[in-house]
């Protein structure tokens, strides 16, 4: 399961559902004040394997998610901050593109 981190449109969880793929958000699980490291563990506790950021320093300070959290993969997505409707079409369009696809103990900048 998926976990799209506070600074990305929660309708994006519906976009990824429509490619089969389970997504909830850091928002509706009440993790919106979270640091990128309680994320992570709070992620990982609660079932997700993929945290999903546009947060480019999630998982790479010291002592990040990833060196405690080996079977989390981290995706930051890297696409230009737009209105919702604009960011989910150019969402969408990368993904037909190239999906996603994650690999547990890495982190991935996509597009």
């Amino acid at each position: 399961m998926w976990l799209l981190d506070v600074n990305l449109p929660t309708a994006l969880t519906r976009l990824l559902r429509g490619y089969g793929i389970l997504a909830e958000t850091a928002a509706a699980r009440g993790w919106r004040a979270l640091t990128n490291g309680e994320l992570a563990h709070a992620a990982s506790r609660g079932g997700f394997s993929v945290p999903v950021t546009r947060d480019r320093a999630f998982g790479a300070a010291p002592g990040g998610a990833l060196e405690t959290l080996p079977d989390l993969a981290i995706i930051i997505v890297m696409l230009p901050q737009a209105r919702e409707a604009a960011y989910l079409s150019a969402f969408d369009a990368a993904w037909r593109r190239q999906p996603i696809l994650p690999v547990a103990g890495t982190i991935t900048e996509w597009p």
